[in-house]
């Protein structure tokens, strides 16, 4: 069972960073369409796809432990087959993330478990994107004083 309304809207409220496992370059892929809108709110996007170097102007990294430790990730999205999950779920508690985000048809309960019993957050066979929306969470604006804004 997924976390509550409130806990979600929390969580993506507070998030800043977004890695995202299996991010492709195809634009017509979900998790293209996910990543372009995740940047478009203002998150942070760390790509995570062994074959690729970049994706949407964010460099990609082979894995999870790839990422410098000085990233925190707050939220780790996954676009993997669900049979492939838990060794990234695995990495993710390695790495040390927030929250764990399987995508829409995406479900493994061992994994789901494993995160939970390290007091980790596990949301599984929902879309962070139509989650986003449907919450009406507002586009994370710039950090004040440095005149940059994320898009």
């Amino acid at each position: 069972m997924n976390p509550s309304d409130a806990e979600m809207r929390e969580l993506l409220t507070m998030a800043r960073t977004i890695a995202v496992v299996g991010l492709s370059d195809k634009p017509e892929r979900d998790s293209n369409e996910v990543a372009r809108y995740l940047l478009s709110q203002g998150y942070r996007v760390i790509p995570v796809n062994p074959t690729l170097s970049e994706v949407l102007g964010q460099h990609s990294y082979p894995s999870l432990t790839d990422i410098p430790a000085e990233n925190r990730l707050d939220i780790v999205d996954i676009f993997r087959r669900s049979d492939l999950v838990y060794p990234v779920v695995e990495e993710s508690l390695r790495r040390g993330v927030g929250a764990i985000w399987l995508q829409l048809g995406v479900e493994n309960e061992a994994a789901a478990q494993l995160a939970l019993s390290r007091g980790i957050a596990v949301y599984q066979n929902i879309c962070i994107m139509q989650q986003h929306r449907r919450l009406h969470i507002p586009r994370i604006a710039a950090p004040v004083g440095t005149g940059e804004q994320r898009v």
